[in-house]
């Protein structure tokens, strides 16, 4: 072998070990999960379909089924009556509201606003007794997680009508 050559494998080597050396650094692996981001207008598809099962509880009288889309903390707060707390308070005036006559509730959303923590929920209410309406209604409602669902936690509502004269 002559000189040339040696030191041009030499060199090649050298070269090959120090180009080797720099292309190893470690390259750092996170494992940390991107969280999916929070999309408002499919938050409002599940809010109107929250919407749509309620109507139907109603209409089959069943204040249970119509409980449980309430969160275990909810409060409803409707005009002329105290505050009902929890769920079995939430079950015992929604049993009255349909045993007083009421058939039928449709909820019309106007607009849906917040975060995966809380939304709130604008809308409208028309209450039926078979098919004459016997109240128009504007609601906040409140929505938060629970279970893997939004469910109703502050349940709010007001009537349209004028307030009865004082005597």
């Amino acid at each position: 072998m002559t000189k040339t050559t040696f030191f041009t494998c030499i060199t090649l080597m050298a070269s090959t070990f120090v180009i080797s050396c720099n292309s190893t650094e470690k390259t750092e692996v996170t494992s940390e999960v991107s969280k999916p981001t929070f999309n408002l207008s499919e938050a409002k598809k599940a809010i109107e379909e929250n919407n749509r099962v309620f109507m139907e509880l109603v209409s089959k009288g069943d204040s249970v089924g119509i409980s449980n889309m309430y969160t275990s903390d909810a409060k409803l707060m409707f005009t002329g009556a105290p505050a009902a707390v929890g769920k079995e308070s939430i079950k015992t005036v929604f049993s009255g509201i349909l045993k007083s006559g009421v058939t039928r509730v449709e909820l019309k959303t106007i607009d849906v606003f917040g975060s995966e923590e809380l939304l709130a929920e604008e809308g409208v209410a028309s209450i039926y007794v078979k098919d004459a309406m016997v109240g128009e209604e504007k609601y906040i409602v409140l929505w938060k997680q629970e279970e893997g669902k939004w469910k109703i936690f502050r349940d709010m509502t007001n009537s349209n009508s004028p307030a009865p004269a004082a005597k």
